[in-house]
């Protein structure tokens, strides 16, 4: 039986990287609290959990078929672009006191979570390439249970880092200034864009390069 703890890190270091899923979950965390950025982060693990299915039962190849490819840039370019545009349009709702008024449901933190990390065009390169190759590619070697044991240990990698974000960005609201925290809105908001204007280039090389 192979050592859990590569694939406990494996997990770990698609959670850590401050990309477009992590800097929506900051930022929700900074606004909204805990709960909101924790149920966000939910919904980008079903998201995984999903990716994980799909190159699990071999049909995730058919990501790979450029028109989807250049559909999933361009949608993860539009949610991003919108996403990242809003929150700067919302920094006024970035608040010190406990009596914040919550604007936002938790089953809509959790559908964007799920849709973000969706369209995320990073998060399906992982999955199909790192996961496809590591995991479901060496399935020869590997048991069954063993497949689905180390894709657990991946999930828990991820949940704790997921964990440890939403309760850093929750809690600094608390122990910081209002102005800084609306500075970490901006960063976080400008990444999301960033990533959005890449990912639309990608879709516009797909279609016209």
């Amino acid at each position: 039986m192979h050592s859990f703890f590569p694939y406990f890190f494996l997990g770990i270091s698609l959670a850590a990287p401050i990309g477009p899923v992590k800097a929506t979950l900051l930022n929700l965390g900074i606004k909204n609290g805990f709960f909101h950025a924790w149920f966000f982060s939910l919904g980008a693990i079903a998201t995984d959990m999903l990716y994980m299915l799909l190159v699990y039962f071999g049909i995730g190849h058919f990501i790979e078929f450029q028109v989807v490819k250049t559909i999933l840039w361009s949608f993860g370019c539009f949610v991003l672009l919108y996403t990242g545009i809003e929150n700067l349009l919302t920094l006024h709702k970035v608040k010190l006191n406990t009596n914040f008024k919550k604007v936002t449901r938790l089953r809509h933190s959790f559908l964007s979570g799920f849709f973000i990390a969706l369209l995320n065009p990073l998060t399906i390169l992982f999955w199909l390439g790192i996961y496809g190759s590591v995991l479901v590619g060496g399935s020869g070697k590997l048991e069954k249970w063993e497949i689905i044991l180390y894709s657990l240990v991946i999930l828990l990698g991820i949940v704790l880092v997921d964990l440890f974000m939403s309760s850093i960005s929750s809690g600094s609201r608390k122990v910081l200034s209002t102005k800084f925290l609306n500075g970490i809105s901006i960063v976080s908001s400008l990444s999301m864009i960033g990533f959005g204007i890449h990912f639309g280039y990608q879709a516009y090389q797909a279609l016209f390069a």
